[in-house]
This record gives C-alpha cells, structure tokens and sequence, in this order.
C-alpha cells in the first residue's frame, strides 16, 4: 500500500508530528509512505527512515497555484502508483481533493483543528476537510464540531486522538543532569517552582493571561514561555511590555523552540495549557501528563479528554488570570497528586502506538473497498 500524506510545511507542530509517526508505522508494517510538502525542520528525519519527500508549495491559498499543484499532485499519484491521498489541512486538501477524484482513489482528512467559519466563503474553504471518504478527528470534541458544523454521517468519522511517544516521554530516562541543564538555561533556582507553557507565541496559546496571573501567584513561582514567535513581532513585544508593566521582569522567562521536550517537561513542576480558544486536542497537555507533570489547563475542548480534573491536573476558566493563579496554586499544594497514575493513563488512552495502528487500520478500510 503507497500512501500520500499532504500538509504544508515540516515544522513543530501535533500536525508535522502525527505526520511523521504515521509515517514511521506505514514503513515498518512494509507499505511505502511519501509526503508532500515546502520542507521544514522534520523533512531530514523522515528521509533518514525511509519516507519519500515530494516538495511543492502546497499551502498556498493561491487560487493561481490551485491548478499547478493539482496536476502535481495527480503527476505523483500515477508516478508512484498511490493507493490513498491523506489531507490533514484545508489549503493543501483542495488540490488533493481534486487529483484524487481525477485518479479514482481513497480520499482521507484528518480535522486536526476546530476552524474559524464566520463567513459563508470560509464556512465553504473549510468543508473540504469533511470531503473525505474517511475522516480522522482528533478528539471526540472534534468528532461533535465535524457532524454539527458539516452534517457528516457519524459512520465515516473515527476518532483518532493524537499520540504521545511514550518510549521518548519516559520520566525514566531523563537524568537528573539534563534536568538541571534546563532549569540552569531558565535560571529557576532549586528553591524555586517553574510554570511551563510550551507552545509558540500567538494571542489565542494564552501567554497575555498567564502573564497577568503570576501577580497573584507566589514570588517563588517562575514562568517559563517556551515557544518562538514565527514572525509574530508585535504579539512577542506586547507580551514583554506587559510583564515590565506589571514588574515581573524577574519572574517571566522567554525561550525559544525546543527540541527536547521531554527534558523540558521534567525540569518543570508544573506545566501550563493557557488557551483562550478550544484546543481541539491538547498534546503538549498529554506529554505533560506522560511525563508525570500536572497540567493546569483550560476547560473547554480537547482538554477535557486529556486532563482529568482533580487527578491528572486542574481545570480553568478560559481567559481567566485570577481562575489561572487559582488552579496553579492548588496544583502547588497537592499532597495526593500521583505521577504514576497520570502516566498510566495517558500510556492507556493517548500512545503513539494506538495512533499509528488506528491510521493504520483506517487505511486498510478505505483500500479494501477499492480494490
């Protein structure tokens, strides 16, 4: 079986990722895996195992390019005797949608996010990711916006949450010197607590509120932004010019993209999911989790399915600075809390190996009625 995933770039992202371990499942059970993109930071380590790169600029909302990557994509189809298209974004599933009805095969979307529809036109841009034959949501949460927001028949949508690597995240194998690496590079002392919210820095992550709520938070508490920009200048200098206004300047750190995430999560005591809009699944929270981090989180979206409220972490009011400082407060003093318990469920529910073999099996489905 050839598969064909589709996305835009190769960069950091539940996206990128879930494309790459898809991928990894495809080679080791013998089918061939290729992907179409513009490149990223992921594209050498998909190579490295054996998956074919197609470049193209297949993100563009350029009507002009719609025609070109089209013809494209159906030249790659029929070239490497593709059996399955695979979308997992609106701009890229246009051209895809199109080359693999001109080709006759399998159609599959993966809705990876709960889109903006507040006009008719981007109601329609946003449809085609319920064009599949198959669609993967990423949440139950998902699952209820696709039939709600498109009428899709519940009988052609599997739910698929997005995997967490649990042999990588692993508490086990972080050593109390990569540890301290991080807190030395955040400068949070022993005696100190760091608040860590990954995520790269856009209004809708959260990073204005978790701000705000460190001014009632304890002195001893360090909050550690952990994400770059991506040319988001103005929103990164807004975010600083309100932690000198409020005088946090010794108590908010801002770092840039990581690369080793499970560190990371162990250098922090607690890990933060401050997002004002639903995180259609949440895997930064789920990571956290399996690395036996509570998560304190909003409570609306796909985190509701991750954190388990009380057990797992605590649950916020969205946009809320003073429900944030509450539910960090709580987390700081919680005697009963068991990081044994909020790995095992995340290793029970949320794997990486239960996604790829799920996708996996989602893709025998749809070749078996093909050929």
């Amino acid at each position: 079986m050839n598969v064909l995933q589709i996305l835009p770039e190769l960069n950091a992202g539940g996206v990128e990722r879930t494309t790459v371990e898809v991928a990894e499942a495809l080679l080791s059970e013998g089918h061939s895996a290729h992907v179409a993109s513009n490149g990223g930071r992921m594209v050498k380590e998909l190579r490295d195992m054996g998956a074919v790169l197609h470049t193209l600029k297949i993100g563009s909302k350029n009507p002009l390019l719609l025609r070109r990557n089209t013809k494209a994509l159906i030249d790659i189809i029929k070239a490497h005797n593709i059996d399955i298209v695979h979308a997992r974004s609106r701009a890229p599933a246009w051209p895809a949608h199109t080359a693999a009805r001109a080709t006759g095969i399998p159609f599959i979307t993966t809705y990876h996010g709960i889109y903006n529809a507040k006009t008719p036109l981007k109601r329609r841009y946003n449809a085609i990711m319920a064009q599949g034959d198959m669609i993967i949501a990423n949440s139950e949460y998902t699952k209820a916006h696709i039939i709600s927001e498109h009428g899709v028949d519940p009988d052609i949508i599997k739910t698929i949450p997005r995997g967490v690597d649990i042999t990588t995240f692993d508490p086990e194998k972080i050593t109390p010197s990569q540890i301290k690496a991080f807190r030395d590079m955040w400068q949070v002392s022993d005696t100190e607590t760091a608040l860590v919210l990954p995520g790269r820095l856009t209004r809708w992550k959260g990073q204005a509120v978790a701000i705000q709520a460190m001014v009632d938070i304890p002195q001893n508490v360090i909050l550690i932004l952990m994400g770059d920009a991506q040319g988001r200048t103005k929103y990164e200098s807004e975010l600083r010019d309100l932690v000198e206004t409020l005088g946090l300047t010794n108590r908010v750190r801002f770092v840039d993209h990581c690369t080793d995430m499970p560190s990371a999560l162990m250098a922090a005591n607690i890990v933060l999911s401050a997002s004002t809009d639903p995180e259609a699944f949440g895997r930064i929270s789920a990571e956290a989790q399996a690395m036996g981090r509570p998560v304190v989180a909003t409570a609306h979206g796909g985190t509701l399915e991750t954190v388990l409220d009380g057990v797992t972490g605590f649950h916020i009011q969205p946009g809320d600075a003073v429900s944030l400082a509450e539910g960090v407060k709580r987390a700081l003093d919680w005697p009963e809390y068991d990081a044994k318990v909020t790995r095992w469920r995340i290793v029970e529910r949320f794997s990486k190996s239960r996604l790829q073999s799920e996708t996996l099996e989602v893709y025998d489905r749809v070749y078996d009625l093909t050929t």
